[in-house]
């Protein structure tokens, strides 16, 4: 009797250690960012919009809008199926080609020249830029944001939103109805 409990504790304790060697491991949800010219490039084979993340090292509103909005589950499923998703350091020194045109750094401002077109030549940190499907300007938005009111940002936009009602209607109309169950 005791071997037959024997073999049943070691055949159960291996079956344990096969299974939890076999799952395979949780990857954490990320937002998927690459870079300007990728998201260009993107947008030529499969039209989406595109938000791009204008920064700086320096900016701590930046870091904490990186640390409390772009982590946010909600945030980060809706990014990464409705917008190619562009970080650009403002300060970035590093020559930027899109659609054939070139963006170099601008010693007199400290700033690459893409993001001072992106943000319209008024630097302010950290500003999500908004862009059409064929990379049009649809809106530079100024500031931190955190998660709901990104996320209403967002879908507003995603959405095509913008094209039929104020914002404030959305907030209080569309957005409530569609995302009741939201924890934000």
């Amino acid at each position: 009797m005791k071997k037959i409990l024997l073999l049943i504790t070691l055949i159960t304790g291996s079956y344990n250690s096969f299974a939890q060697e076999t799952k395979a491991p949780k990857q954490a949800k990320e937002i998927q960012w690459i870079s300007l010219q990728e998201a260009y490039m993107r947008t030529q084979k499969e039209p989406r919009k595109t938000i791009v993340d204008v920064y700086t090292a320096w900016c701590g509103w930046c870091k904490v809008m990186d640390k409390q909005t772009y982590t946010n589950p909600d945030v980060i499923d809706y990014l990464n199926k409705n917008y190619y998703m562009v970080k650009l350091d403002a300060e970035t020194r590093q020559e930027i080609v899109v659609g054939g045109t070139k963006y170099v750094f601008d010693e007199s401002s400290r700033t690459n020249q893409a993001a001072i077109a992106l943000l319209q030549g008024k630097l302010s940190y950290p500003t999500t830029v908004f862009l059409d499907a064929q990379y049009n300007m649809i809106q530079p938005l100024p500031g931190y944001l955190d998660a709901k009111a990104f996320h209403q940002i967002i879908t507003f936009i995603g959405g095509d939103n913008y094209k039929k009602e104020p914002f404030e209607q959305y907030k209080e109309g569309t957005y409530k109805e569609t995302f009741k169950g939201t924890k934000l």
